[in-house]
Formats: C-alpha cells, structure tokens, sequence
C-alpha cells in the first residue's frame, strides 16, 4: 500500500505525492460549500414595531433599504425601530393616568409646559419623527402648483429653499431640526430648533405648523457620513416627497 502524503492545499485541489516516486500529482476535489451570508438588508419588518399606550407608531411607507439613496438600511431600522420607538413608549408612560391622554400630539405640543423635560423630549421626538419618517420616500413625488407658487413667492425658488433647509440644518447646533412652517399669517418660513423641541412650542423662536422637518440628530446619519452632516444634509433631498409636503401645506392653509 502506497503512503500518501499532503504536500499543498488550496479551495479545489490537493497536492499529493507517493513516497516510492516522490512525484507530486494534483488530485480534484469538490469545492467545500460556503456558508450563506446573511443579508445586509434584513433588518425586520417596520409593521413590527408597536408602541405600548396610546400614542402608536405610524408605520413606514416603505422597507428600511429603500431610503438607501440616502440613509443605510440599519440605520433607518435603528432609527424607526429604536429611537422613535423609544420616544413614542416614553411619551405614553409620561401622559398616563392623566387628562393629556385624551388630548392630541399637536395639542399636547402647543399647551406644552417646557419645563415638564419628559413631555417636552418624548412628545417633541415623538410628533418630530412621524412628520420626518413620512415626507420621505423611495420615489419621491413633485410639489403641487400651489405649494411651489408659495415657495418663488417667499424663496425666489425651490433651489433657494433648499439652500436655506441645508443652511439652518448645517448650523444647528448639536442635536436638533431643521423646519419649513406655515406661519399664523399663511407664509412660509425656515427655522431651525434644538434637541426634539419644534415650531408648534410655546418657546419657538418661529412658531407655525410643521409641514417640513429634517433630523439632524447625529443617530439620523452617523453609519454613513459619520461628522459630515452637510453630505447628509445633500443626500436627503433626493428621497424628500414633496407630493406629501405639498399635502400638508394645503392642510396647514386650510384650517
């Protein structure tokens, strides 16, 4: 019987030798089979993520891959599921057993107590997050005549707008929002709040009704662009759907 012996391996052959002619010969064997790697996308179903009161999660309108124009698939998954979630849940424990249960989130906001810091946070994130989650989208839609009127009138152009979005977002301070309101008077204009405070609190700066808002929260970005929000801040707007802001500028015109 003839002594094998192991001279090299690599993924599909061997080589081996036979001790009386001490001749290499190269000898075929099947590929081992290579473990399936997970999917980088499979990050669970949004429907999945149930808050636990009154104030429920809106849902998304799409998967968490397909903002990936602009925002990574595991951060919207964290985002949505960890985040809003969590301001969601904390905003129910702060309202419970009280009459605020009975009142809605704008109302909430615009009879706010902002030295009341859990409502204040928890209801701010909470409102924040689902005017954000839903004015984003895969294939964005195009302004209404009457939105984009509105915005030559008071921006000179759609172009300026943005300019101004990415401006006051970019400066934020720290952890924050940038906003396009619909102010008392029917105009239209940009701001900019710290943490989850927003224009419908009694301490805005500019007060009127979100129809915009982008997060720029280092958790909104950070995987991707790390500390460079004005990437970021360039990449949002190509998954904006200005169909929905447009929706709710005709509500805010209308009421």
């Amino acid at each position: 019987m003839k002594k094998i012996v192991i001279a090299a391996i690599t993924l599909s052959t061997l080589m081996v030798g036979c001790n009386d002619d001490k001749k290499l010969q190269e000898v075929q064997i099947p590929d081992a089979p290579m473990q399936e790697e997970k999917a980088t996308t499979d990050f669970g179903n949004p429907a999945d993520v149930k808050a636990e009161g009154k104030f429920q999660m809106q849902g998304l309108k799409y998967a968490y891959n397909d903002l990936e124009a602009a925002i990574d698939p595991q951060t919207v998954a964290i985002h949505y599921g960890k985040h809003h979630l969590g301001y969601a849940n904390n905003l129910n424990k702060a309202i419970a057993g009280s009459d605020l249960e009975n009142k809605s989130i704008e109302e909430i906001l615009t009879n706010l107590d902002v030295n009341n810091a859990a409502l204040r946070n928890n209801a701010g994130g909470y409102y924040n997050h689902n005017l954000y989650w839903d004015i984003l989208a895969k294939t964005p839609g195009q302004a209404s005549e009457a939105l984009t009127k509105a915005i030559n009138e008071n921006f000179g152009s759609v172009d300026a707008l943005i300019t101004q979005l990415k401006d006051a977002g970019a400066k934020q301070f720290g952890s924050g929002w940038s906003w396009l309101v619909v102010t008392k008077d029917g105009k239209l204009a940009v701001t900019a709040t710290a943490n989850q405070d927003n224009p419908l609190m009694p301490n805005a700066a500019i007060k009127g009704t979100p129809i915009l808002g982008i997060d720029v929260w280092e958790h909104a970005y950070y995987l991707n662009y790390q500390n460079k929000r004005a990437d970021y801040l360039d990449k949002i707007f190509t998954v904006l759907d200005w169909k929905v802001v447009s929706e709710n500028y005709a509500k805010a015109t209308t009421k």
